[in-house]
C-alpha cells in the first residue's frame, strides 16, 4: 500500500473529501518552494501534486507555463525536483506526493534509474499527461511494479469506449479534468461534473478527485461535494507568482482545503 493508498483509506473512514494542491517545483526558486511545499500539509492539503518543470508543457496553460519557466530559468531540474522531495521527506513521511508532469524529462534520465530515484526521495505517484495508455509498458506498467501508483487522467472527451483502456492500469486515484482545454481556462460547473463522476465511478473503486477551473473555496466545496475531493493548481500557482508571501499562499491554500473538506 502506497501512502497515497493509506490516504485515501484514511479519509473515507473519516467520511471525509480530500484537498488536493499542486505547486511547481522550484517557483519562484529552490528554497521558497521547499517552505511552501513543507507548509502545504499544516494548510491542510492531504496530496501534494509537484510540478516537474518541462519546457514544452502541451496541457498547462499560462499560469503554470510561467511557473515552469521561472524554475527552469532558476535551474530547477529533474534531479533538483527530487532533492526538493528528499528534502520534504525529512520532516514528513506520511504526506503523499505525486510527481506531476511530461515524459521527456523522465525518458532523458532513464526509466530504471527514474524509478529507484523517485522511489528513493519519496514519491508515492505519476501523472504523466502525454504518456496514453497504449504506451503503458514505457513507465506505467515498470512505476507499478517499483511501487509507485500511476495516476491517469480521465476528461469530459473520454467517452465509454475509451474509459475501460483509460481505468486499465490506474491506481492511487482517477484524476477528472473538469473542462476541455487547458490548466486555468475556464471555470468548473459541479453540474456538469457530477454526472461524469458518477459515470467514471461506475467503472472503477478508484477515488475521483476533480481538477482544472477550482479557484475559490466556494468552486473547491461545490467540486469535492460531487467528487472524492477537489484539486487546485493554476489559483495556488498564480498567488506564488504575484509575490505573496510564503505564509499567505499558505492561508490562501487552507481555505480552499477547508472549502473541500467542508463538502
Amino acid at each position: 500500500m502506497t501512502r497515497i493508498d493509506a490516504k485515501f483509506q484514511a479519509l473515507a473512514a473519516a467520511g471525509r473529501k480530500a484537498f488536493v494542491s499542486y505547486v511547481m517545483a522550484g517557483d519562484p526558486d529552490f528554497d521558497r518552494s521547499l517552505e511552501i511545499v513543507r507548509g502545504l500539509p499544516g494548510a491542510g492539503v492531504d496530496v501534494i501534486e509537484l510540478g516537474l518543470p518541462f519546457t514544452d508543457p502541451m496541457a498547462d496553460g499560462p499560469t503554470i507555463q510561467l511557473a515552469g519557466q521561472r524554475a527552469l530559468e532558476g535551474g530547477m531540474t529533474l534531479k533538483k525536483t527530487l532533492a526538493l522531495a528528499r528534502a520534504f521527506r525529512e520532516e514528513d513521511d506520511t504526506t503523499p506526493i505525486v510527481l506531476m508532469g511530461y515524459y521527456n524529462p523522465i525518458y532523458s534520465h532513464g526509466v530504471d534509474k527514474f524509478l529507484i530515484d523517485a522511489k528513493a526521495a519519496g514519491i508515492d505517484g505519476l501523472i504523466v499527461v502525454d504518456l496514453p495508455p497504449e504506451e503503458d509498458s514505457e513507465l506505467c506498467i515498470p512505476a507499478q511494479a517499483a511501487g509507485l501508483n500511476f495516476i491517469r487522467l480521465a476528461t469530459p472527451t473520454t467517452d465509454d469506449k475509451r474509459l475501460p483502456r483509460v481505468l486499465q492500469n490506474t491506481s492511487g486515484f482517477v484524476y477528472y479534468v473538469s473542462i476541455t482545454g487547458i490548466t486555468g481556462a475556464a471555470e468548473a460547473d459541479a453540474v456538469d461534473v457530477a454526472p461524469e463522476v458518477a459515470r467514471i465511478k461506475a467503472a472503477t473503486d478508484l477515488p475521483i478527485i476533480v481538477g482544472f477551473g477550482i479557484n475559490t473555496p466556494e468552486k473547491s466545496r461545490a467540486i469535492a461535494s460531487v467528487a472524492d475531493g477537489a484539486v487546485v493548481g493554476s489559483a495556488i500557482v498564480s498567488r506564488i507568482a504575484a509575490g505573496d508571501s510564503v505564509a499567505d499562499v499558505l492561508a490562501f491554500v487552507k481555505s480552499l482545503a477547508d472549502g473541500a473538506h467542508d463538502a
